[in-house]
């Protein structure tokens, strides 16, 4: 069997690779992984995004904790990051989300938070891992008063969104907001929290069919945001992922802001008010370059971790940072959340146009980007790649990291998330850049697509 766990969790197509009866084998893994490392049967929190597939690996997933005998108590649809923060309000021994976040809607996923709300460790990860493809048959079958049951919760969204209020002392009265919910997992969450602290809001996209997640909207479809924010004159547009730990922002023009802008306005803004610890910002290997150099004109420090909100939560843990973020819009808040919180970044933004007075067109202005590319290589499936050794694809890389020399960089590197090899270049010739990424792509995908 192929490795299951990726750099967010196990991600496949809902009942071909993600099978029900994986779902249920991993349900068992989990909860006997989980027992072992707390001497006792875990209580395990369950929520959801809004994809089609979700009843069905949802009971399949709840049967094999139950088997096991672990304590379910199931959320519904909820936020990723609501996950990360009601494990701990509810003091829950994990957490477990259903979603695939920004995928498209036939894809479905299985990712774990332990008690603190982190994602696990790998080595836990590896653990569960193992015992599904090598130990099942040495997981015991509990019977009787010791086999778990499920519960559900009924406050899940509404205690997430009173905890969201608390993480500012600003009144959003004033502000034009329009939020695109994906049609997942905000869709209900993001509305009343920007309704409740004062916004005039307009809602984008939150009518969830199980079967439109994602289609044609959200992080990864801005166009109709924008043209939405443009025609009616708002102040900003928040666009969240399906499973809602993303967001992307349209300012009073139409234009995007992607993630690396957002850490640059929020960390400027933090570092002056004293609240930046260590003045550092944690973005990743993918940030741009003019974040950097951002970051350097303020003095400020900016460290890369691994692509991967997980990894750049690390380096938040290790060395007392509290701002981290991926140009994609995962943003951490260490102060508040354990994880990216699309909802809560999109709060502060709003708290700062607010304090400010500005328009965010205007607080956008404080970083310059440099030109970069960023394409896909498709792949004929799933499966872990060593792009170094295929001679080919390395000459290619070889070639053009010359070609660039000192006036930009190439980086190539296998999704955690999806059968793809992400190529980006940057550099100041954006034509140039765009050629060399798509030979490059070309070359991939000859040799492994």
């Amino acid at each position: 069997m192929e490795k299951l766990f990726g750099t967010d969790g196990v991600r496949g197509v809902a009942n071909t690779e993600l099978t029900p009866e994986l779902a249920m084998q991993i349900g068992k893994a989990g909860a006997f992984a989980l027992a072992g490392h707390l001497g006792r049967q875990p209580k395990i929190l369950i929520g959801t995004d809004t994809r089609v597939s979700a009843d069905m690996l949802e009971a399949a997933l709840v049967a094999g904790l139950c088997s096991v005998g672990a304590e379910i108590y199931k959320a519904g649809v909820i936020p990723s990051p609501a996950m990360a923060f009601l494990v701990r309000k509810y003091a829950m021994d994990a957490g477990v989300m259903l979603s695939a976040s920004h995928n498209p809607m036939p894809d479905n996923g299985i990712k774990f938070f332990n008690n603190a709300g982190y994602k696990l460790s790998d080595e836990v990860e590896e653990e569960i891992e193992k015992l599904v493809t090598e130990n099942m048959q040495n997981i015991p079958r509990p019977v009787g008063k010791e086999v778990g049951r499920s519960f559900f919760c009924k406050n899940a969204v509404q205690d997430y969104v009173d905890f969201l209020a608390t993480t500012t002392t600003s009144n959003f009265a004033g502000l034009t907001v329009a939020l695109d919910c994906a049609n997942g997992a905000t869709y209900q969450a993001a509305p009343l929290l920007f309704e409740k602290l004062g916004a005039k809001i307009s809602v984008l996209h939150n009518e969830p069919t199980g079967f439109n997640i994602n289609v044609n909207c959200g992080s990864t479809h801005l166009a109709s945001l924008q043209d939405y924010v443009r025609q009616n004159g708002l102040d900003i547009g928040l666009a969240f992922d399906g499973d809602g730990d993303r967001v992307l922002c349209v300012d009073d023009t139409g234009a995007e802001l992607d993630g690396d802008a957002i850490m640059a306005i929020c960390g400027l803004a933090m570092s002056q008010k004293g609240q930046l610890k260590n003045g550092t910002i944690v973005a990743t290997v993918m940030s741009n370059l003019g974040l950097e150099q951002f970051c350097q004109k303020n003095q400020l420090n900016l460290v890369r971790a691994q692509v991967g909100d997980r990894y750049v939560i690390q380096e938040m843990l290790q060395n007392g940072y509290n701002l981290g973020g991926e140009q994609s819009g995962h943003i951490i808040f260490g102060d508040y959340n354990t994880t990216g919180d699309g909802i809560l970044t999109g709060l502060q933004i709003l708290a700062m146009l607010k304090t400010s007075g500005q328009k965010l067109s205007e607080l956008r202005k404080i970083m310059s980007v440099m030109p970069q590319v960023l394409l896909s290589a498709k792949l004929k499936k799933r499966t872990k790649v060593d792009i170094s050794q295929n001679k080919n694809i390395s000459a290619a890389i070889d070639d053009i990291s010359q070609k660039l020399a000192n006036k930009g960089r190439i980086l190539v590197r296998a999704s955690g998330t999806e059968p793809i090899i992400r190529v980006m270049l940057e550099g100041d010739n954006e034509l140039q850049i765009q050629e060399y990424a798509e030979k490059l792509v070309g070359v991939i995908e000859s040799e492994l697509g």
